[in-house]
């Protein structure tokens, strides 16, 4: 009979692995696993807060302590610089999420024969979880579940729904897609449903965009302490915490800059943050993001000013980047190759990165390393708690 094997960290998608690279689905790091794949439970083993665990895909990690979690985050970051040759000279604490914090969340609805379902789909299918608990949303957000799921039962067509919910500086906003509403019936209905439940904002998708039916007042977002509008399905980081640790490490790093490019800057939430004794140069492709942030901007006294340019398509060029004197970059999941290029080609001595990528963030920092960049701080971020979406902000100097 063979030795049980010891699992010695988490893999990227959650499995468990051995010293002999061994995967095992449900462990974590210092369990014990024998030949058959039977799983003894260790230290870091803990019971999963959700009933959902073992169907709903929005979470693979809830049997993982904190300590787990927090190992598993830095690791994925660390190995990420490691595979382009990287070492940061200051790694800080990971910072990880609370529960009953996310402020925005994707679901499904369908309506049955018996009512509906509300909820995530299941891991690697697309049947949906009918929600009766989710211990990562806020509070705010929990709440509308069953109401949501009772609206959905009794005026939702036959077929699958989007429901994506908000927390704003007013309350919650719904927007929910692929959803008709046929008669007058269902569009009272649906504005009875955004009084009760007192929404900020109600918006349906029939086909054409999203289409506003409640808002009593403008919808903002606060950033930096200042109010911004908040169109329909912008990005909004997932927790108020993690925006907050990120934005907070950004200013302190930036301590000095008197001139700073925000790139990829959608709402404004880094600019906003960084506007006291500095100039900050906003910079969006999305239209109404720009629109926003230019908005709020003017609140500034000139401090943000936005400008609406396509980073992918036409990056800031090295002549317009020596204007500053750093720059700050939170790019989608693909990374920022282009513009990455030509800050290496620039003079620019500082670049804080934001990332939700750390496969992309590894491969355009190398490019960096190599233009004479070091990177000095880094910090994993854990916002999407009890998954394994790893985000990070780290500080590059030369």
């Amino acid at each position: 009979m063979s030795t049980p094997e010891q699992i010695i960290r988490i893999a990227a998608k959650g499995d468990g692995v051995t010293a002999s690279g061994r995967h095992v689905a449900g462990a974590v790091p210092g369990d014990m696993v024998d030949e058959a794949g039977a799983i003894t439970p260790g230290p870091h083993h803990q019971t999963p807060p959700c009933r959902h665990f073992a169907t709903c895909g929005g979470c693979q990690l809830q049997h993982a302590d904190d300590a787990a979690l927090a190992a598993f985050v830095t690791e994925r970051v660390v190995n990420a610089a490691r595979s382009q040759g990287l070492e940061s000279a200051e790694l800080l604490p990971v910072h990880l999420s609370p529960p009953h914090t996310r402020r925005r969340a994707g679901l499904h609805g369908l309506r049955t024969a018996r009512g509906a379902v509300l909820g995530y789909r299941e891991g690697g299918a697309t049947r949906v979880v009918d929600l009766a608990e989710c211990p990562v949303l806020h509070p705010a957000l929990a709440a509308l579940i069953a109401p949501l799921r009772k609206f959905v039962a009794a005026h939702g067509p036959k077929a699958m729904v989007g429901i994506n919910l908000t927390l704003a500086d007013q309350g919650v906003e719904a927007s929910l897609s692929h959803f008709p509403l046929d008669g007058l019936g269902p569009t009272e209905a649906a504005l009875d449903f955004a009084r009760e439940q007192g929404l900020a904002r109600l918006s349906f998708d029939q086909g054409y965009g999203p289409e506003t039916m409640w808002e009593p007042e403008p919808v903002t977002v606060t950033l930096g302490g200042v109010p911004v509008s908040l169109p329909p399905g912008a990005f909004l980081q997932a927790t108020h915490d993690a925006e907050t640790r990120m934005a907070a490490d950004a200013a302190a790093w930036l301590e000095g800059a008197r001139m700073v490019a925000d790139l990829f800057a959608g709402l404004g939430t880094f600019a906003f943050a960084l506007k006291e004794g500095r100039k900050v140069l906003a910079v969006e492709a999305e239209q109404a993001a720009h629109l926003a942030c230019k908005t709020a901007g003017a609140r500034t006294g000139g401090n943000v000013l936005a400008l609406h340019r396509d980073l992918f398509r036409a990056p800031l060029q090295p002549a317009e980047l020596n204007r500053f004197d750093a720059v700050l970059l939170d790019p989608p999941r693909a990374g920022a190759r282009a513009q990455i290029a030509e800050i290496a080609a620039s003079t620019l001595p500082r670049a804080v990165c934001v990332s939700c990528n750390p496969s992309s963030w590894a491969r355009d920092a190398a490019v960096l390393a190599a233009a004479g960049f070091r990177l000095t701080k880094l910090r994993p971020v854990g916002q999407f708690r009890w998954s394994t979406h790893v985000e990070l902000v780290s500080l590059f100097e030369r």
